[in-house]
């Protein structure tokens, strides 16, 4: 009997087992270059790009920093990686997230653990860096669904909850080509390693 290939060909060369990745199989460029071609929002937003998953990682990392001023350049680094496994499973809006169930979140955090240790993260992180992270995560989604989805301030809060001004004040969303933004993702991953 034959096992059906879980094995994806990266860009660099790799072959990422999803199923049962290894950090030596993983590699920043693949990462940033996925998530530059990821769309968010299932691609439904506003502008002449789709606004990705790399592009959102980048505001969630803005905003924890925000948050957070003195967090360890790791719990940074976590921020900018928080939706990492997208990079080769995809963006999928909460709603379905939560339909498709365990399975979907078993695979995103096999995916998530391979990835921070590659990275020098611990492969599960501490709670209160979770949560954290999640605000900031938050805080970008109702910027995004306000912005650039097309919801109105009351639905946004609705689902989002209330706006943070403090965070948000000077973040606006910019569509950027994927190209673009794959370089900023590299060259802001770049930055937090050498201070981590």
């Amino acid at each position: 009997m034959t096992q059906t290939r879980a094995w994806q060909r990266m860009l660099s060369g790799r072959r990422l087992d999803l199923l049962d990745p290894t950090p030596v199989d993983i590699e920043v460029e693949d990462i940033a270059h996925g998530l530059a071609f990821v769309a968010r929002w299932n691609g439904q937003t506003r502008g002449d790009h789709p606004y990705s998953v790399a592009e959102h990682s980048l505001l969630v990392e803005s905003l924890f920093a925000r948050a957070w001023p003195g967090a360890d350049p790791r719990w940074h680094l976590a921020a900018l990686l928080h939706d990492a496994p997208e990079y080769v499973i995809g963006d999928m809006i909460s709603p379905v997230k939560a339909a498709v169930g365990p399975d979907y979140e078993a695979l995103d955090a096999r995916l998530a653990a391979a990835i921070h240790i590659r990275f020098g993260l611990p492969a599960a992180l501490p709670p209160r860096i979770k949560q954290r992270i999640k605000r900031a995560d938050r805080i970008s989604a109702r910027m995004e669904a306000v912005q650039i989805a097309g919801f109105s301030e009351a639905e946004a809060t609705r689902f989002f909850g209330r706006p943070d001004p403090e965070l948000s004040a000077g973040l606006d969303i910019v569509l950027r080509p994927p190209r673009d933004v794959r370089a900023a993702f590299t060259r802001r991953h770049a930055e937090l390693i050498a201070r981590c």
